[in-house]
């Protein structure tokens, strides 16, 4: 059955379709990984976006159960050059298609997606509808344009009730949930740690009370600016513990600190970015995803320092306080998928919460 991809802007694409047989629109953005699409379509942070793979070939080895980062994801819609009919993989369970339909999510083959992600790097990320082919596309760029640009997704995603997972006689860590990854967790418990998984707008007050070694800032979907209720709970937190942030969590971070955030023209989602770390000069490859950043110029004014930037444009990837009690990172150290170049910094937010306040640094 053939399918329709119309951006708002009037361009459209036409292809086969596959995974559900719903019409559904959302932001369409594109991710430059070679692998790792099941954990890709399964991350939080992709709450309504359509995904753009710009690997010609995608669902060759299949899904499998434990390559998941959240129970059910959230994204709108899967765009690929090429779907993969034969999935061969010792561990795969189902295939890509299988999994869209089973989690009623629309995708679209046969796209040239050299073309689209090249007009979203020209024109920034846009809203889009995967449809049928005979959906009329003056109705749908109508629908696009009168249409809002989502807001508060992480509502969306975040746990709505605590739950703990227990440790082995390590730190207790309070993660708070803004759309968190499953790695984020697996990389806590990994070291031991106790984990407290906590909603999204949970106070501070209720955050402290459960006495933590150190708080975890998830990732997340969406503006950080959508969600000034956490950036206030973030700034209570400052000072009365040990905090890491990670994407989202870094931009809450960074504006609960007097930081500015901004949204960025097509944003950083593949795992080959560079990134280095301006007090070691090293570089790293990580893993990205998201559509916002700190303005740098912002942070001069702010206790935070600027730790880590993007080799290709220069825009901020790590921030720390003097005293190292809070720092976070713009890209995601628990990769999944991704290179595993960061990992270390779990082990440093550790090291922190085992040093008295006196001697951090």
């Amino acid at each position: 059955m053939k399918r329709q991809l119309i951006l708002e802007d009037g361009h459209v694409f036409t292809g086969r379709a596959f995974g559900s047989k719903k019409e559904q629109s959302g932001e369409i953005v594109f991710n430059t990984g070679m692998t790792g699409y099941q954990e890709i379509m399964s991350d939080p942070s992709y709450s309504g976006q359509i995904i753009t793979f710009t690997y010609p070939l995608i669902g060759n080895y299949g899904t499998n159960r434990s390559d998941f980062e959240t129970i059910a994801p959230s994204l709108h819609g899967v765009v690929v050059k090429s779907l993969s009919p034969y999935p061969n993989h010792w561990k795969h369970s189902e295939s890509f298609n299988d999994l869209l339909v089973r989690f009623d999510v629309p995708g679209i083959e046969g796209v040239d997606t050299r073309k689209l992600t090249k007009l979203i790097r020209d024109k920034g990320t846009v809203r889009a509808v995967i449809c049928n082919e005979e959906t009329s596309v003056n109705r749908v760029i109508e629908q696009l344009q009168s249409e809002d640009a989502a807001k508060n997704q992480v509502a969306k995603v975040s746990t709505t009730h605590p739950f703990s997972v227990p440790g082995s006689h390590g730190p207790k860590i309070v993660l708070i949930d803004y759309g968190a990854k499953q790695n984020i967790m697996r990389e806590l418990l990994k070291r031991g740690c106790e984990v407290h998984v906590v909603p999204y707008n949970t106070s501070a007050k209720d955050i402290l009370k459960e006495n933590p070694d150190g708080v975890m800032l998830s990732n997340g979907p969406g503006d950080p600016r959508d969600i000034p209720e956490c950036v206030d709970v973030v700034n209570n937190l400052v000072g009365k513990t040990k905090i890491f942030g990670i994407c989202l969590g870094h931009q809450l971070l960074c504006l609960a600190l007097g930081g500015r955030a901004v949204k960025m023209k097509f944003g950083h989602r593949g795992s080959n970015h560079p990134v280095v770390n301006l007090r070691t000069q090293t570089v790293s490859l990580t893993a990205q995803n998201h559509g916002y950043t700190i303005d740098a110029e912002s942070l001069l004014h702010t206790p935070l320092f600027v730790t880590h930037q993007a080799v290709n444009d220069g825009s901020v990837e790590g921030v720390a306080l003097e005293d190292g009690s809070a720092f976070s990172v713009q890209y995601h150290p628990e990769a999944a998928p991704g290179p595993s170049d960061a990992n270390a910094l779990f082990d440093q937010f550790l090291q922190q919460i085992r040093k008295p306040v006196k001697e951090l640094s």
